[in-house]
């Protein structure tokens, strides 16, 4: 086989992947597309045979936060608020675990770590009654920390910087303790920059994760004016009935923060992905 047919061989196969991905890509993207589409139409052309909008309706996402009884902005601020404050301590706090268990010597450190790591097979719904009788104990029934506190500390994330950390030549601890940093310092200035692919990645699972969240919220939250978006969307849909095209405009602003999270840092998700399989 000469080198001419090999290359032949192997553009083609490249534009067939390419084909392929790029069809698979188009299919998924057809429900947000009709989404997107759907909470541009007036009411009466919802259900119809066609996808675009005869008359578009932009004010659908102007009505949304105009409906009485519904507090659509303040269930935006809500989600972006709870999921903000999670992300930071969770990566705060995994970091902090991951430091420790990946770079300091200490008594029984692999066998807690294991024993931690464990904890990652109990369905999380298992898990939600102990939760749910501490916070009533604690007093953070219908809170934001009643749903922030739960959520500050994980296993996965743990063990996804510790990986990381797992990889960085113990000599830079070293030296840095020999040009006299102190273990702070060590963590703060050395291995936590170094370990930026993986505080990203976990950034970006953590955020999306509790944007999302549904059901701690809805067995914590009482209060209407506490509702996250996906427990405020579910009262929007049962109180406004069959208004199809406003529920889609208000998940379709729901949407717009993953959007432009996923946008902002695909490549940094991607190489942390990399990374951590590597390493791991």
């Amino acid at each position: 086989m000469n080198a001419e047919n090999v290359e032949k061989k192997v553009g083609s196969g490249f534009y067939l992947n390419h084909t392929l991905l790029t069809t698979i890509s188009l299919l998924m993207a057809l429900p947000f597309l009709w989404m997107l589409l759907t909470s541009l139409k007036p009411l009466s052309e919802v259900g119809g045979s066609h996808w675009w909008p005869k008359d578009f309706k932009l004010e659908n996402y102007k009505e949304v936060f105009s409906i009485e009884n519904l507090r659509y902005g303040r269930w935006y601020f809500n989600s972006l608020f709870v999921s903000f404050c999670v992300t930071f301590l969770q990566v705060l706090t995994s970091a902090l675990a991951a430091f420790a268990f990946s770079r300091l010597e200490w008594k029984w450190r692999d066998g807690l770590f294991l024993l931690y790591l464990g904890t990652m097979m109990v369905p999380g719904l298992i898990l939600m009654i102990p939760n749910f009788q501490i916070m009533i104990k604690l007093g953070l029934m219908d809170t934001y920390l009643g749903l922030i506190i739960p959520a500050a500390f994980s296993a996965f994330g743990t063990f996804l910087l510790r990986q990381f950390m797992m990889g960085i030549p113990k000599s830079l601890d070293e030296a840095a303790e020999i040009d006299g940093a102190s273990t702070w310092q060590v963590f703060w200035q050395v291995i936590l920059p170094l370990s930026r692919p993986g505080l990203i990645t976990l950034t970006i699972f953590t955020f999306m994760g509790n944007y999302n969240s549904f059901f701690w919220p809805i067995v914590m939250l009482k209060s209407a004016d506490k509702y996250t978006l996906p427990v405020g969307l579910l009262f929007f849909e049962s109180s406004q009935g069959q208004q199809t095209n406003l529920l889609m405009a208000a998940i379709t602003m729901a949407v717009i923060p993953m959007v432009i999270l996923f946008v902002l840092m695909q490549k940094h998700l991607v190489k942390g992905i990399q990374l951590g399989g590597v390493k791991g």
